[in-house]
């Protein structure tokens, strides 16, 4: 597949993926939409989803009638470069998404701690379940902010509240992330992930079922599209 087969170059597999990716969940919303008001996307963050946004955000959908929010979030100011609600505003709320409505995972309190709640109550207020959720997956197994590592891991796993507060070692910002069981809480599951140490992690998952071990593992029993690239 290419973009021109005259002057350009072809794509590349995570291209040609995320192309695959936009148009899935494109599909998705669309017929969700025929017998729905409104529409919910719960996306990830990171580097890996920003070619699928950039696909998704030229597609011609009601995008009045689409709520966006995401699966965990760095508690930091929206300008900071680690923010995930920036690279959801830079690359999905743009063209014809700018007008989807975007309800980020953070507040002005000082602590994750002190803004859950209110987090919570935002997101409760959203079209569940959602359309489509897609999670990404790091080298140790985690998914949204469900790290290994965490003292709040065993809450995030278990609890009927939407949001957790999370810090873990491993990362250098306190987070906030929707829990397993909201994000359980949608009508298809995607993980979106590449290269083939992330190939590997997964099919180390897949051998096993201690979602403490490898959180990933949590959402490996319900249908789960796998949308990997080299």
């Amino acid at each position: 597949m290419s973009r021109d087969s005259t002057n350009r170059e072809p794509l590349s597999p995570r291209e040609q993926l995320a192309g695959q990716l936009a148009e899935s969940v494109a599909g998705a919303l669309s017929a969700d939409l025929e017998h729905q008001p409104r529409a919910l996307l719960v996306v990830s963050g990171g580097s890996t989803p920003l070619a699928f946004f950039d696909r998704l955000a030229a597609f011609e959908l009601p995008w009045e009638r689409i709520d966006v929010t995401l699966a965990d979030e760095r508690w930091v100011a929206e300008s900071d470069k680690d923010s995930n609600a920036r690279l959801v505003r830079e690359h999905l709320l743009q063209g014809p998404a700018a007008a989807a409505t975007f309800h980020p995972l953070t507040t002005g309190d000082g602590t994750p701690e002190q803004g859950a709640a209110s987090v919570a109550e935002r997101v409760m207020r959203l079209s569940w379940p959602a359309s489509v959720v897609i999670l990404g997956m790091g080298g140790d197994g985690h998914t949204a902010s469900l790290f290994p590592d965490s003292g709040e891991l065993s809450l995030a796993l278990t609890t009927d509240e939407a949001t957790v507060a999370v810090r873990a070692p491993s990362v250098a910002q306190p987070r906030i992330t929707l829990s397993a069981s909201r994000l359980h809480q949608a009508r298809r599951h995607v993980l979106h992930i590449a290269g083939d140490d992330k190939r590997a992690v997964l099919a180390h998952a897949m051998a096993g079922d201690d979602a403490r071990e490898l959180p990933i593992r949590a959402f490996l029993a319900c249908p789960l599209a796998i949308y990997w690239a080299p």
